[in-house]
């Protein structure tokens, strides 16, 4: 099973958190993923700082295509706002269902996909449920 890795992950990687260690095992173990999404949320910034190896190395990972079910999407914001779960972006249940659809771990570090996770059957990395 790959981890789709979310952008809070990898900013936090590439200052040395410590936080985001295990990345380094899956990297290891080439269990990455990523998607154009995220991609889009990492690559600008790093083209100005024109850090090439970090850009080469995001392009490197295995990038699975998105596909947007919109109804879908829809009913998971809808669960979320009943059950008291707001303010979650359209990008954060995009990346939510595609880890979903796709049967990947979410490795992120944003503590809201852990709430999506009550109501949807997201797989949160380093979560048991």
């Amino acid at each position: 099973m790959s981890v789709l890795v979310d952008s809070s992950v990898w900013i936090d990687y590439f200052r040395g958190s410590k936080k985001t260690a295990a990345l380094d095992g899956l990297i290891e173990e080439d269990l990455l993923a990523i998607n154009d999404l995220i991609l889009a949320e990492l690559i600008p910034y790093l083209k100005i700082k024109r850090q090439r190896k970090l850009e080469s190395l995001l392009y490197s990972v295995e990038r699975i295509p998105l596909i947007i079910d919109w109804d879908d999407l829809i009913g998971m914001q809808v669960k979320c706002i009943r059950a008291g779960i707001n303010k979650i972006g359209i990008p954060d249940l995009i990346i939510a269902q595609h880890a979903i659809q796709n049967n990947q771990l979410l490795f992120s570090l944003d503590k809201h996909f852990s709430l999506i996770g009550g109501v949807a059957p997201l797989s949160v990395f380093g979560e048991s449920k």
